[in-house]
């Protein structure tokens, strides 16, 4: 198995996590036929907000000296974490990187916690399931909910489970 490390982000990592932020957006823009913005980029508020809001965490994910992923929590200052964005390189998918990540993320933040997810995102629905059964066994929900103010969307997946403190998931 590849060594993975989790760290969080600092100022000096954005530029990397901004060029993977445009995978990850590319990644979701055949979903719903999202085009880019005129220079080429997509919309960044979250990476602005991971960066910059208090209650927000970034992550980046290397596999030995190489960047392969992100995650945005946010939420930290609430009674529920939020898992905003997650994202791996098609170059380390299938080897264990996501489950490995996630669950690190994870327990660096013991308490309820939601990931939310699109259902026409068939990788991302069978990867969050299969999360959640691994780090949670039956112990956590899914439920599909509106997305605020986008009514033309269908409805979110969003999983709920609780995180212990020594990475330990039970449901909430």
């Amino acid at each position: 198995m590849p060594v993975v490390s989790v760290r969080l982000a600092t100022a000096a990592d954005r530029p990397v996590v901004e060029r993977l932020w445009l995978m990850f957006r590319h990644d979701l823009s055949g979903l719903r036929g999202v085009l880019p913005n005129p220079d080429g980029t997509f919309r960044g508020d979250r990476v602005e907000a991971a960066f910059a809001e208090d209650g927000w965490a970034p992550y980046l994910f290397h596999r030995d000296d190489r960047p392969v992923g992100f995650a945005f929590v946010r939420a930290l200052d609430a009674p529920v974490r939020v898992l905003n964005s997650f994202f791996v390189v098609r170059g380390a998918r299938r080897a264990g990187v996501g489950l490995r990540t996630v669950r690190e993320v994870v327990a660096r933040h013991p308490g309820p916690w939601e990931v939310a997810f699109q259902y026409d995102n068939e990788a991302a629905v069978r990867f969050w399931r299969r999360a959640a059964r691994e780090l949670a066994g039956h112990a956590w929900s899914e439920e599909a909910r509106p997305v605020p103010d986008r009514p033309g969307l269908p409805p979110d997946g969003w999983i709920s489970f609780t995180a212990g403190g020594t990475g330990s998931l039970t449901c909430r």
